[in-house]
């Protein structure tokens, strides 16, 4: 996983990426994993690449994305 490392995944989306394999081996829902995206993207975008941000925004977008889903 050599790729982890590059320039091609920064902080924040290396977050994200390990975020939503561990929902997925977890055995979450669509919703919830698009939600985690969305939400994910929405953070990064709003706190300026922020990796906190990033995070915060993919775990409230999951949340969601599982309450919608339910």
């Amino acid at each position: 996983m050599n790729w982890l490392k590059g320039n091609f995944c920064n902080g924040a989306a290396r977050a994200v990426l390990i975020g939503a394999i561990a929902a997925l081996t977890l055995g979450a829902s669509a919703c919830t994993l698009g939600g985690a995206a969305a939400g994910g993207y929405v953070g990064n975008k709003a706190t300026d690449g922020s990796a906190v941000g990033t995070v915060g925004g993919a775990v409230a977008g999951g949340v969601i994305g599982h309450e919608l889903g339910k």
